[in-house]
Protein backbone atom coordinates (compact mmCIF):
# COMPACT_ATOMS: atom_id res chain seq x y z
CA UNK A 1 0.00 0.00 0.00
CA UNK A 2 1.36 3.42 -0.85
CA UNK A 3 2.46 5.64 1.95
CA UNK A 4 0.13 8.35 2.76
CA UNK A 5 1.75 11.99 3.31
CA UNK A 6 0.48 13.78 6.06
CA UNK A 7 0.50 17.86 6.02
CA UNK A 8 1.27 19.57 8.97
CA UNK A 9 -1.33 22.51 8.27
CA UNK A 10 -4.22 20.23 9.03
CA UNK A 11 -2.56 19.61 12.81
CA UNK A 12 -4.86 17.63 15.22
CA UNK A 13 -6.57 16.53 11.95
CA UNK A 14 -3.50 14.99 10.50
CA UNK A 15 -2.70 13.43 13.67
CA UNK A 16 -5.98 12.14 14.26
CA UNK A 17 -5.59 10.34 10.34
CA UNK A 18 -2.30 9.37 11.61
CA UNK A 19 -4.01 7.95 14.15
CA UNK A 20 -6.35 6.05 12.38
CA UNK A 21 -4.54 4.39 9.67
CA UNK A 22 -2.04 3.15 12.95
CA UNK A 23 -4.95 1.50 13.81
CA UNK A 24 -6.04 0.59 10.49
CA UNK A 25 -2.90 -1.47 9.94
CA UNK A 26 -3.03 -2.65 13.43
CA UNK A 27 -6.03 -4.25 12.91
CA UNK A 28 -5.19 -5.71 9.61
CA UNK A 29 -1.93 -6.96 10.61
CA UNK A 30 -4.16 -8.79 13.57
CA UNK A 31 -6.56 -10.00 11.34
CA UNK A 32 -3.70 -11.27 8.89
CA UNK A 33 -2.09 -13.38 12.08
CA UNK A 34 -5.48 -14.49 13.35
CA UNK A 35 -5.66 -15.46 9.63
CA UNK A 36 -2.41 -17.11 9.75
CA UNK A 37 -2.72 -18.72 13.08
CA UNK A 38 -5.89 -20.64 12.14
CA UNK A 39 -4.17 -22.30 9.16
CA UNK A 40 -1.32 -22.90 11.77
CA UNK A 41 -3.40 -24.38 14.27
CA UNK A 42 -5.37 -26.60 11.48
CA UNK A 43 -1.81 -27.64 9.85
CA UNK A 44 -1.04 -28.46 13.01
CA UNK A 45 -4.45 -30.16 14.09
CA UNK A 46 -3.45 -32.05 11.10
CA UNK A 47 -0.53 -33.42 11.45
CA UNK A 48 -1.33 -34.41 14.42
CA UNK A 49 -4.27 -36.41 13.22
CA UNK A 50 -2.33 -38.17 10.62
CA UNK A 51 0.27 -38.82 13.27
CA UNK A 52 -2.03 -40.51 15.44
CA UNK A 53 -3.62 -42.00 12.66
CA UNK A 54 -0.26 -43.53 11.71
CA UNK A 55 0.24 -44.38 15.42
CA UNK A 56 -3.27 -46.22 15.64
CA UNK A 57 -2.58 -48.10 12.75
CA UNK A 58 0.65 -49.42 13.72
CA UNK A 59 -0.22 -50.13 17.65
CA UNK A 60 -3.22 -52.39 15.73
CA UNK A 61 -0.58 -54.94 14.83
CA UNK A 62 -0.19 -55.53 18.41
CA UNK A 63 -3.22 -54.14 19.75
CA UNK A 64 -5.85 -55.59 18.43
CA UNK A 65 -6.18 -58.88 19.87
CA UNK A 66 -9.98 -59.69 20.17
CA UNK A 67 -9.38 -62.91 21.66
CA UNK A 68 -7.15 -65.09 23.63
CA UNK A 69 -7.80 -68.32 22.07
CA UNK A 70 -4.97 -69.73 25.01
CA UNK A 71 -3.28 -67.72 27.87
CA UNK A 72 -0.28 -68.75 29.28
CA UNK A 73 -1.62 -69.52 32.91
CA UNK A 74 -4.03 -72.39 31.32
CA UNK A 75 -3.44 -76.49 31.28
CA UNK A 76 -4.92 -77.60 28.11
CA UNK A 77 -5.39 -81.25 28.85
CA UNK A 78 -6.07 -84.13 28.00
CA UNK A 79 -7.53 -83.09 25.11
CA UNK A 80 -6.63 -80.26 22.71
CA UNK A 81 -8.50 -77.29 22.64
CA UNK A 82 -9.80 -77.43 18.81
CA UNK A 83 -10.86 -74.15 16.80
CA UNK A 84 -12.67 -75.11 13.40
CA UNK A 85 -12.46 -72.75 10.56
CA UNK A 86 -13.78 -73.47 6.55
CA UNK A 87 -10.50 -74.80 4.41
CA UNK A 88 -9.31 -72.02 1.82
CA UNK A 89 -8.61 -72.63 -2.15
CA UNK A 90 -4.73 -73.03 -1.35
CA UNK A 91 -4.68 -76.94 -1.45
CA UNK A 92 -6.82 -77.06 -4.46
CA UNK A 93 -3.33 -75.60 -6.47
CA UNK A 94 -1.49 -78.83 -5.21
CA UNK A 95 -1.81 -82.15 -5.86
CA UNK A 96 -4.63 -83.96 -3.10
CA UNK A 97 -3.46 -87.10 -1.16
CA UNK A 98 -6.15 -88.57 0.41
CA UNK A 99 -6.36 -89.65 3.66
CA UNK A 100 -3.82 -86.54 4.20
CA UNK A 101 -5.11 -83.16 2.89
CA UNK A 102 -6.81 -81.07 4.38
CA UNK A 103 -10.79 -81.51 4.22
CA UNK A 104 -10.98 -80.36 8.03
CA UNK A 105 -9.80 -77.20 8.55
CA UNK A 106 -8.44 -75.24 12.10
CA UNK A 107 -6.04 -74.56 14.37
CA UNK A 108 -5.97 -76.34 18.08
CA UNK A 109 -3.44 -76.23 20.89
CA UNK A 110 -2.45 -79.13 24.07
CA UNK A 111 -0.37 -79.38 26.92
CA UNK A 112 -0.97 -82.76 27.16
CA UNK A 113 1.68 -84.23 23.99
CA UNK A 114 5.29 -82.79 26.00
CA UNK A 115 5.94 -82.70 29.43
CA UNK A 116 7.84 -80.03 30.79
CA UNK A 117 10.76 -81.57 31.44
CA UNK A 118 11.22 -83.09 28.43
CA UNK A 119 10.45 -78.76 26.85
CA UNK A 120 13.52 -77.95 29.63
CA UNK A 121 16.02 -80.72 27.66
CA UNK A 122 15.20 -79.54 24.39
CA UNK A 123 15.56 -75.67 25.23
CA UNK A 124 18.98 -76.57 26.89
CA UNK A 125 20.00 -78.45 23.35
CA UNK A 126 18.86 -75.04 21.44
CA UNK A 127 20.65 -73.12 23.93
CA UNK A 128 24.20 -74.71 23.46
CA UNK A 129 23.38 -75.63 19.35
CA UNK A 130 22.28 -71.62 19.07
CA UNK A 131 25.49 -70.81 20.98
CA UNK A 132 27.78 -72.31 18.28
CA UNK A 133 26.53 -69.08 16.53
CA UNK A 134 23.81 -66.78 16.39
CA UNK A 135 22.41 -64.22 14.12
CA UNK A 136 23.93 -60.56 14.17
CA UNK A 137 19.71 -59.21 14.67
CA UNK A 138 17.09 -60.61 16.78
CA UNK A 139 16.03 -64.22 15.44
CA UNK A 140 18.07 -67.27 14.78
CA UNK A 141 17.52 -70.70 13.29
CA UNK A 142 18.88 -73.92 14.14
CA UNK A 143 17.97 -76.95 11.88
CA UNK A 144 18.93 -80.50 13.00
CA UNK A 145 17.75 -81.89 9.83
CA UNK A 146 19.78 -79.88 7.14
CA UNK A 147 22.55 -78.63 9.69
CA UNK A 148 21.50 -74.92 9.29
CA UNK A 149 22.71 -72.60 11.53
CA UNK A 150 22.61 -68.81 11.77
CA UNK A 151 26.06 -67.07 11.95
CA UNK A 152 25.97 -63.73 11.52
CA UNK A 153 24.20 -62.39 8.39
CA UNK A 154 24.23 -65.94 6.63
CA UNK A 155 23.91 -69.66 7.57
CA UNK A 156 26.62 -72.31 8.18
CA UNK A 157 26.52 -76.23 8.32
CA UNK A 158 27.24 -76.96 11.66
CA UNK A 159 28.27 -80.55 10.29
CA UNK A 160 30.69 -79.36 7.84
CA UNK A 161 31.69 -76.36 9.93
CA UNK A 162 32.20 -78.22 12.92
CA UNK A 163 33.35 -81.72 11.76
CA UNK A 164 32.84 -84.39 14.86
CA UNK A 165 32.78 -82.00 17.45
CA UNK A 166 29.38 -81.51 16.87
CA UNK A 167 29.47 -85.01 18.94
CA UNK A 168 30.53 -83.21 21.97
CA UNK A 169 27.63 -80.33 21.63
CA UNK A 170 24.47 -83.07 20.92
CA UNK A 171 24.09 -86.56 21.85
CA UNK A 172 22.39 -89.51 20.17
CA UNK A 173 19.73 -88.98 23.38
CA UNK A 174 19.33 -85.34 22.17
CA UNK A 175 18.33 -86.79 19.16
CA UNK A 176 16.23 -89.48 20.26
CA UNK A 177 13.97 -87.45 22.44
CA UNK A 178 13.23 -84.80 19.45
CA UNK A 179 12.54 -87.82 16.95
CA UNK A 180 9.62 -88.98 19.79
CA UNK A 181 8.92 -86.15 20.04
CA UNK A 182 7.73 -85.65 16.46
CA UNK A 183 6.41 -88.31 16.49
CA UNK A 184 3.64 -87.19 19.24
CA UNK A 185 3.25 -84.27 17.35
CA UNK A 186 2.31 -85.96 14.31
CA UNK A 187 -0.07 -88.49 16.37
CA UNK A 188 -2.25 -85.86 17.92
CA UNK A 189 -2.07 -84.04 14.73
CA UNK A 190 -3.77 -87.02 12.74
CA UNK A 191 -5.99 -87.69 15.76
CA UNK A 192 -7.35 -84.23 15.89
CA UNK A 193 -7.71 -83.61 11.90
CA UNK A 194 -8.99 -87.34 11.00
CA UNK A 195 -5.87 -88.22 9.27
CA UNK A 196 -4.29 -91.16 8.80
CA UNK A 197 -0.16 -90.62 10.17
CA UNK A 198 1.03 -93.06 7.78
CA UNK A 199 0.38 -90.58 5.48
CA UNK A 200 2.06 -87.51 7.14
CA UNK A 201 5.48 -87.20 6.35
CA UNK A 202 8.07 -84.80 8.07
CA UNK A 203 9.06 -81.70 5.57
CA UNK A 204 11.71 -78.92 5.88
CA UNK A 205 12.60 -76.14 6.88
CA UNK A 206 11.79 -77.86 10.44
CA UNK A 207 13.96 -75.99 13.47
CA UNK A 208 14.55 -74.36 16.10
CA UNK A 209 14.35 -70.83 16.83
CA UNK A 210 15.87 -68.31 19.27
CA UNK A 211 14.02 -64.58 19.13
CA UNK A 212 14.54 -61.46 21.15
CA UNK A 213 14.46 -57.68 20.74
CA UNK A 214 18.02 -57.36 19.24
CA UNK A 215 17.17 -55.30 16.17
CA UNK A 216 17.11 -56.75 13.12
CA UNK A 217 20.08 -56.79 10.61
CA UNK A 218 18.80 -58.91 7.74
CA UNK A 219 15.28 -59.90 6.04
CA UNK A 220 16.01 -63.73 8.19
CA UNK A 221 15.84 -61.49 11.36
CA UNK A 222 12.35 -59.85 10.45
CA UNK A 223 10.16 -62.64 11.74
CA UNK A 224 6.71 -60.63 12.45
CA UNK A 225 5.84 -60.22 8.72
CA UNK A 226 2.49 -61.77 8.10
CA UNK A 227 2.07 -65.07 6.15
CA UNK A 228 1.07 -68.18 4.45
CA UNK A 229 2.50 -71.55 5.47
CA UNK A 230 1.21 -73.42 2.39
CA UNK A 231 1.94 -69.98 0.15
CA UNK A 232 5.43 -69.51 1.40
CA UNK A 233 6.95 -73.01 1.68
CA UNK A 234 4.66 -74.88 -0.65
CA UNK A 235 5.08 -78.41 0.92
CA UNK A 236 3.45 -77.46 4.44
CA UNK A 237 0.18 -79.14 4.61
CA UNK A 238 -0.13 -78.59 9.09
CA UNK A 239 2.17 -76.71 10.84
CA UNK A 240 3.48 -77.29 14.19
CA UNK A 241 5.15 -75.02 17.36
CA UNK A 242 6.44 -76.73 20.63
CA UNK A 243 6.97 -73.64 22.59
CA UNK A 244 10.62 -73.89 24.84
CA UNK A 245 10.26 -71.06 26.95
CA UNK A 246 7.24 -69.11 28.74
CA UNK A 247 5.34 -66.11 27.52
CA UNK A 248 5.38 -62.95 30.46
CA UNK A 249 8.35 -65.31 32.48
CA UNK A 250 10.84 -65.75 30.09
CA UNK A 251 9.50 -63.21 27.32
CA UNK A 252 7.32 -60.44 26.66
CA UNK A 253 6.08 -59.86 23.01
CA UNK A 254 6.05 -62.85 20.92
CA UNK A 255 3.12 -64.04 21.14
CA UNK A 256 1.43 -65.85 18.03
CA UNK A 257 -1.62 -64.56 16.63
CA UNK A 258 -3.89 -65.56 14.05
CA UNK A 259 -5.07 -62.89 11.75
CA UNK A 260 -8.74 -63.57 10.69
CA UNK A 261 -11.25 -61.05 8.87
CA UNK A 262 -13.05 -60.17 12.21
CA UNK A 263 -10.23 -60.11 14.45
CA UNK A 264 -7.20 -61.30 15.50
CA UNK A 265 -6.87 -64.22 17.64
CA UNK A 266 -3.57 -65.06 19.89
CA UNK A 267 -1.97 -68.18 21.39
CA UNK A 268 0.44 -67.24 24.33
CA UNK A 269 3.48 -69.29 24.77
CA UNK A 270 3.75 -71.94 27.64
CA UNK A 271 6.86 -74.26 27.65
CA UNK A 272 5.82 -77.74 26.35
CA UNK A 273 2.86 -76.34 24.78
CA UNK A 274 2.19 -77.39 21.35
CA UNK A 275 0.03 -75.23 19.03
CA UNK A 276 -1.07 -76.63 15.29
CA UNK A 277 -2.96 -75.65 12.57
CA UNK A 278 -3.68 -76.46 9.08
CA UNK A 279 -1.38 -74.86 6.64
CA UNK A 280 -3.86 -72.98 4.45
CA UNK A 281 -4.81 -69.26 3.97
CA UNK A 282 -7.56 -70.19 6.59
CA UNK A 283 -4.66 -69.21 8.99
CA UNK A 284 -2.61 -66.42 8.09
CA UNK A 285 -0.79 -65.92 11.25
CA UNK A 286 2.59 -63.48 12.43
CA UNK A 287 4.58 -63.96 15.50
CA UNK A 288 4.22 -60.42 17.61
CA UNK A 289 8.29 -59.00 18.30
CA UNK A 290 9.78 -59.94 20.88
CA UNK A 291 10.03 -56.91 23.36
CA UNK A 292 12.06 -58.22 26.26
CA UNK A 293 13.83 -61.90 27.12
CA UNK A 294 14.69 -64.70 25.12
CA UNK A 295 11.70 -67.19 23.04
CA UNK A 296 12.74 -70.32 22.31
CA UNK A 297 10.74 -72.97 20.43
CA UNK A 298 10.80 -75.44 17.10
CA UNK A 299 8.33 -75.50 14.08
CA UNK A 300 7.65 -78.88 13.29
CA UNK A 301 5.89 -79.50 9.40
CA UNK A 302 3.90 -81.74 7.80
CA UNK A 303 3.31 -82.40 4.32
CA UNK A 304 1.07 -84.82 2.40
CA UNK A 305 3.51 -85.55 -0.39
CA UNK A 306 5.80 -88.11 -0.02
CA UNK A 307 7.72 -86.55 -2.57
CA UNK A 308 8.54 -83.70 0.05
CA UNK A 309 9.42 -85.76 3.06
CA UNK A 310 12.68 -85.14 5.16
CA UNK A 311 13.88 -87.90 7.20
CA UNK A 312 14.53 -87.67 11.35
CA UNK A 313 18.01 -85.70 11.90
CA UNK A 314 20.68 -88.19 13.22
CA UNK A 315 24.22 -87.60 14.24
CA UNK A 316 26.67 -88.13 11.48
Amino acid sequence: MAPVRLRNTKGSNATEIEKKIKRGNALRQGSAWRSTRGLLVLLLLAVLGAGVAAWFYLASLDSDITETLVSQRELISPQPRLYTVPCSEDYENHKRHPGCTPQKCGRAVTDSVVTGEEAQVLRRLAERGLALAGSEGGASILDLHSGALSMGKQFVNIYRYFGDQIRDVFTPEDFQLYRDVRERIQAVIAETFGLDPNLMYLTKPTFFSRINSTMAKTQHDEYWHPHVDKVTYGSFDYTSLLYLSDYGSDFTGGRFVFMDQNGNRTVEPRAGRVSFFSSGSENLHRVEKVTWGTRYAITVSFTCDPAQAISDPALP
